[in-house]
């Protein structure tokens, strides 16, 4: 009672200070809460989660019982670049600067079971991660590294089977059997299909690859977590908390009931199921999501009557955001991350990998990944957190926020739980669809300035300084692997390279035996990750998605805004002149799927005037140039994530200009240098548009580019 006749006496101070309510202080968040300025014990009373303690069920505050006091949470990071002589060099320096565990960042024709000499790859070879085609390469990837004492997680999804197979025997023929390997493979493909796009197979076949992945890995993997279910793409799409969360867990349900399925008893695998979970910049958000995840995770294998306690039990790792990472200022960037960790930290993560501060623009430096690592160094021993377990525990906002989160993300899992789970969700797209408004959404109140992004929309540099930034001579990469892809061939016995292959495309098309276990074999052969994804290929197809634009979501928020209608008008006028609306196709190039960036501009250009053809992933500069020219369109504007722009956009340009096409006009926008400013203009790039480009800058720059060329013809 007494709490309550405070808390009246507060709301008239705060008015006196105001000078208004002080509910005008509320703050809605993007997911859909509303968060008060001040709360009070009052708003625990109804919340049943606050007896609970770490270490036992639900396990909100923690998997185990003495969390950092008894062992701090891993130290990662996640590299790989180039070559696999230069991510070994880079790993066996990090180790020795004190990180305790791999993480390892495939190439992009990696990821997509492409050998390093196939055409459709050129311009992805060691760009946004190491190159691996075979045994070899993993052998040299982990030289001098004991794989029976160091925890080795992979980020991959689309071509899990032939690189864990490699693994495996790069680990046999450095003395390690199979059942002292430790880490995680992250083997979770229906996350892929929703947003981060380097699927392989259909839906079924790749959801019964991962149930092949986890029934061998719990029988002869005692000690490797064998799937890393992912939230973590889902945020840096533009999901919001509350729908990362339930797309997770519910991911993470079908994933159970698959291996079920094979059966397998729950009790045999759900000890070695992790996650994996994006931090933000919404300091007490994150922290709240990681103790709602392990409640509701430990609700939800309740269902499947586990006997073992720890059956219930939400591992995760988390990564500090890529997304909240800018161009413009980007030390500002170590501060983020720096805020991002803790974030994480309190919420009760068992590893951590943090980002470089120049990841907006490239991948890492030596140094940018020093002051990364050492962000968790200084996390662990300085600041006196591992001291105490749970340390927000109690707090009246943390433990409603907690609450909150946690029903509205168990409402939506039921949601999906009535469309007949997340493989038939993901099918209808409506996980994709809500990813992607949300994503739309936000970018509308960045560009509005909304949401402040400090030295982006708010507080910006005059002059922008130029910083180092790590270089990929791609075509060196690429030839230094087809070498040694043919110097593999010429060594291995060709028929027993073909018995096996046979195999495993049998097992796949069969639907008997274990795929992983086949895979093996042709990987012992000598098999390469191209030839072994190309016999699953025979067996089981290719998916390809059909693009689609969410529309009136960025142009809702702006409606009423001057410069939106001034906008609208000019492109009204560029009609009424041409006959026809300014026509662009935004293009995915190379076999780079994060599509999060392409899907919001086409969204927003299509809500402001432009007539958009939003191309398919994955396409070569010859297949773009061919649909642009049957669209007809004005533009193409290709979106780049990966560093395969100053390989593939130069080649658009020559293809189009090759095809009588020369008149189309095409622009480059994302993580483009401005080191490479210069070098895609000379090649014919009429316009360039960097991170944390408003789009209603970039909207008026294609009109201006357009007129331009009007009137000079």
């Amino acid at each position: 009672m007494g709490d309550r006749v405070g808390y009246e006496d507060w709301r008239k101070l705060a008015e006196r200070e105001l000078k208004a309510s002080p509910d005008d202080l509320v703050w809605h968040t993007p997911e859909g809460i509303a968060v008060k300025p001040l709360y009070t014990a009052t708003d625990l009373e109804e919340i049943a989660h606050l007896n609970s303690l770490p270490g036992l069920r639900p396990f909100l505050r923690g998997p185990r019982a003495t969390m950092y006091a008894g062992r701090p949470w891993t130290i990662r990071q996640y590299a790989g670049f180039s070559t696999a002589e230069e991510s070994n060099a880079f790993y066996r320096k990090a180790l020795a600067a004190g990180q305790k565990g791999l993480s390892v960042a495939f190439d992009l024709a990696t990821h997509r079971g492409y050998n390093s000499d196939h055409p459709r790859v050129e311009g992805d070879v060691g760009k946004a991660g190491v190159a691996i085609d075979s045994v070899e390469d993993m052998k040299i990837l982990f030289d001098s590294i004991p794989l029976d004492e160091m925890s080795v997680s992979m980020t991959m999804n689309g071509a899990v089977i032939p690189i864990l197979a490699n693994f495996i025997v790069a680990g046999e023929e450095q003395g390690v059997a199979r059942e002292k390997l430790s880490g995680t493979i992250q083997n979770d493909i229906l996350k892929e299909f929703m947003v981060r796009n380097t699927y392989i197979y259909p839906p079924g076949p790749s959801m019964r690859i991962i149930a092949d992945v986890i029934e061998y890995t719990a029988r002869e993997m005692p000690k490797f977590n064998s799937i890393s279910i992912s939230g973590y793409h889902m945020q840096e799409a533009g999901a919001t908390r509350v729908q990362e969360l339930a797309f997770t867990l519910a991911d993470g349900r079908e994933y159970v009931r698959a291996a079920i399925a094979k059966g397998l008893s729950v009790d045999e695998f759900a000890g070695r199921l992790s996650f994996f979970f994006a931090i933000g910049m919404n300091f007490f958000m994150e922290a709240a999501k990681l103790r709602a995840a392990r409640l509701l995770w430990s609700r939800i294998m309740e269902e499947f009557h586990p006997k073992k306690p720890s059956s219930l039990i939400l591992r995760t790792h988390c990564q500090t955001s890529g997304v909240s990472l800018q161009e413009q200022d980007p030390y500002n960037n170590i501060v983020r991350t720096a805020y991002e960790a803790l974030a994480a930290v309190l919420g009760g993560t068992q590893s951590l990998h943090t980002n470089s501060f120049d990841e907006a623009i490239a991948l890492p430096t030596e140094f940018s990944a020093r002051i990364a690592r050492n962000t968790q160094l200084i996390l662990q021993h300085e600041t006196g957190v591992t001291k105490v377990v749970d340390p927000l525990a109690g707090s009246y906002y943390v433990e409603s926020l907690t609450n909150e989160l946690a029903e509205k993300a168990w409402a939506l899992i039921e949601e999906i739980e009535a469309l007949g789970g997340m493989t038939k969700a993901v099918a209808s797209g409506l996980p994709k669809r809500l990813i992607e408004e949300a994503a739309t959404r936000r970018q509308a109140a960045v560009d509005k300035g909304e949401e402040v992004i400090v030295g982006v929309n708010k507080f910006r540099l005059e002059t922008e300084g130029q910083i180092d930034i790590l270089d990929i001579d791609n075509g060196a990469v690429r030839q230094s692997q087809i070498a040694r892809i043919e110097k593999t061939r010429r060594q291995r016995d060709p028929q027993r390279v073909g018995d096996t292959l046979l195999a495993l495309s049998q097992v796949a098309a069969s639907g008997e035996g274990n795929i992983l276990a086949a895979a093996i074999e042709a990987a012992r052969a000598r098999a390469t990750v191209g030839e072994i994804s190309d016999a699953m290929r025979e067996a089981f197809g290719d998916h390809t998605a059909v693009p689609e634009v969410v529309s009136n979501v960025y142009g809702k928020a702006f409606d009423q805004e001057p410069e939106f209608k001034t906008l609208v008008s000019r492109i009204h006028d560029f009609t009424c002149t041409l006959g026809q609306r300014p026509r662009i196709m935004v293009a995915k190039l190379g076999q780079d799927g994060h599509d999060r960036g392409a899907k919001v501009i086409a969204s927003a250009l299509g809500d402001i005037g432009f007539d958009v053809v939003a191309g398919p992933l994955f396409q070569t500069p010859e297949e773009a140039a061919q649909l642009a020219v049957e669209k007809k369109v004005h533009l193409v504007g290709v979106s780049s994530l990966a560093a395969g722009h100053r390989t593939l956009a130069p080649q658009l340009v020559e293809a189009l200009k090759a095809k009588g096409a020369d008149d189309i006009v095409v622009v480059v926008g994302g993580v483009i240098p401005r080191q490479d400013y210069q070098f895609l203009s000379d090649r014919g790039v009429a316009a360039i548009f960097g991170p944390g480009t408003n789009v209603l800058d970039a909207a008026r720059a294609l009109l201006d580019v357009l007129e331009g060329r009007r009137r000079n013809q």
